[in-house]
């Protein structure tokens, strides 16, 4: 069976799913993006995930092309459509198809895009050995907090830590930790969790956000400060968290062990409740 995909109104198999070769989002990246996982055919706080979209939209000057209720009938539609309990959800929307000019265009309806892929989390053999991570300098534009489909930045860093068997690049701009190519970071120094504020250099995480707020809760020693290089280097724990890693360790960073070269006690305990979470709150019925 064919994957589902939405494109300007229609469903349709994706292998039928085609855009002009002048929409803006091919010619320029001109366009946002969001992911939202799917947990028992469930999308995990749609509303946190519109209001990032919102704020993407709003920060480039596209118009919102459906409303919040619409948004989450087209999830719901997606979802339906397509196979697997547990799915991420992927949307774009570009500021459409018009003449090559870097001014915007007047009068250009939006293109929007939906599929969905199987979420496919980090097996039990990943979380108990933890991961590689190289770092590097973070070269990307100064408004990472916007979601944009122009990702070549993130995809040159990803590639090195690829290149190198890792599992991600971490990031440092003027010797302070902003973030992963692809995820937020955490880090554990005598006992306390570190975090960096989710400023214009860093692209606010769904799944951070409840690393944070389970940390909250269940009375981890936080803060949420600027983070120095050296204090990432000199870490007792290293995590990364997004919506497929959820919470991971780091145990080898730059060829050295994190640590004792094994997953801590504080994360050890953090992805036990993170789990939890997911079974008392995502999974819950839609």
């Amino acid at each position: 069976m064919s994957d589902i995909v939405y494109l300007n109104g229609k469903f349709m198999p994706v292998e039928d799913a085609h855009i002009p070769v002048l929409d803006r989002g091919f010619i320029f990246g001109d366009g946002v993006y969001e992911v939202i996982p799917v947990y028992s055919r469930h999308p995990f706080r749609l509303a946190e995930h519109l209001h990032r979209l919102q704020h993407s939209l709003d920060r480039v000057r596209i118009a919102n092309p459906y409303s919040d209720a619409e948004w989450a009938r087209l999830a719901g539609e997606i979802i339906k459509r397509n196979a697997g309990e547990d799915q991420s959800v992927y949307l774009q929307v570009t500021r459409g198809v018009a003449k090559r000019d870097h001014a915007f265009p007047k009068g250009v309806q939006p293109t929007v895009f939906m599929m969905s892929n199987p979420l496919v989390t980090p097996a039990p053999a990943l979380v108990e050995s933890g991961v590689a991570c190289i770092s590097a300098q973070d070269y990307r534009w100064l408004n990472c907090d916007i979601k944009s489909v122009s990702l070549l930045g993130n995809c040159l860093l990803r590639q090195l830590s690829a290149d190198a068997g890792a599992a991600e690049t971490i990031l440092f701009r003027d010797g302070r930790l902003t973030e992963a190519s692809a995820s937020n970071v955490f880090i554990v120094r005598d006992g306390v969790v570190l975090t960096p504020p989710q400023d214009n250099l860093v692209l606010p995480g769904i799944t951070c956000d409840v690393v944070i707020e389970i940390a909250r809760a269940r009375e981890f020693q936080l803060e949420v400060r600027p983070v120095s290089e050296a204090e990432v280097r000199g870490a007792d724990e290293i995590w990364i968290t997004s919506s497929t890693k959820e919470v991971l360790a780091v145990t080898t960073f730059d060829g050295k062990p994190v640590g004792d070269g094994k997953p801590g006690p504080l994360f050890r305990r953090m992805h036990a409740l993170y789990q939890q979470f997911k079974q008392e709150h995502m999974r819950r019925a839609a």
